[in-house]
């Protein structure tokens, strides 16, 4: 065993490096970017801007709500990972103890605080977010175990939850209908881009009992499945940006589409060897289709 192993293998508290790796930085991203959405959806003038509420909008729904969600996750698939990753934190012993937990239930009492601060309607997102965050993981409902449903926990709480909450701090209330129904639909669509992310581990999960998706229908079914889910929510979002007045933005969200779709027929021909390419792609089309939905409904709003 090296010093720094055996250092490690003896430890009561986690080093601050680790407790930041099990709250997998890199995931913040994709709720982040859905919270701004929320915030330019508004269409609250730059004059209203409410920069600190901002900021801790941005911490709750990164580092806190999604933070939660990753400790969670990797408390609970810790003898998993001590088979298939042992060198993550809680397997190699850098986590020592029960930390893994007490860092999960920590970042969810904070996320609760910050949450009520910001006001009843984020608290009340917060809150379903932190439910589905441990129902996901945890006993009894672990909803990991069916793909159809984690995916779509995962779709609302990375995509729908940030953008309604993101809303709901420039309105000071709950965001007007516009704003809830397109949450939805990008919720509905992250679905699909969830099952993509589900092929790096198809085995690993076929053996471990985990029904996921592409465990389910098989790699070329899934990925055509996932293409539809993440297509049909924004073919809707167009037409609902042409009955609302907004053609040039509901034309950029078209053009990004048919892109999309370009990249997905690619996809379609190795579905497991190239989902990760898609998701470094296709996805990023996916989410800039949100901005620009943000900003049509921002220019609406505040109009």
């Amino acid at each position: 065993m090296s010093g720094a192993a055996l250092r490690d293998s003896v430890l009561t508290r986690p080093r601050l490096s680790t407790v930041i790796e099990i709250l997998h930085p890199i995931t913040w991203f994709a709720p982040m970017w859905a919270f701004m959405c929320g915030v330019i959806s508004a269409g609250v003038t730059p004059e209203g801007v409410h920069w600190l509420m901002i900021a801790a909008g941005i911490f709750l729904a990164g580092p806190l709500l999604c933070g939660t969600s990753q400790a969670v996750n990797d408390w609970f698939d810790r003898h998993v990972d001590a088979l298939n990753e042992p060198d993550r934190p809680i397997p190699s012993g850098r986590m020592p103890g029960r930390w893994g937990l007490y860092i999960g239930i920590l970042t969810t009492g904070l996320a609760l605080l910050v949450a009520a601060l910001l006001g009843p309607i984020v608290l009340l997102a917060s809150a379903v977010g932190l439910f589905l965050a441990w129902a996901y993981s945890a006993p009894p409902l672990r909803l990991k175990r069916n793909g159809w449903i984690s995916n779509a926990a995962v779709g609302i709480s990375y995509e729908g939850l940030p953008w309604v909450t993101g809303a709901a701090i420039m309105a000071a209330g709950l965001p007007d209908w516009r704003i809830l129904l397109v949450a939805l639909l990008y919720s509905i669509g992250a679905h699909g881009i969830m099952t993509l992310n589900d092929f790096k581990a198809i085995e690993g999960d076929r053996q471990t009992g985990l029904k996921t998706v592409p465990v389910h229908l098989g790699p070329k079914r899934a990925a055509q499945l996932a293409c539809v889910v993440m297509g049909a929510p924004q073919v809707i979002v167009i037409g609902l940006l042409m009955l609302w007045g907004q053609p040039i933005h509901a034309a950029i969200v078209t053009l990004l589409l048919l892109v999309q779709i370009a990249l997905m027929l690619r996809l379609l021909t190795d579905p497991k060897g190239l989902a990760p390419w898609y998701n470094a792609t296709g996805t990023t089309l996916y989410v800039l289709g949100m901005l620009a939905t943000a900003f049509a409904l921002g220019s609406m709003l505040g109009g």
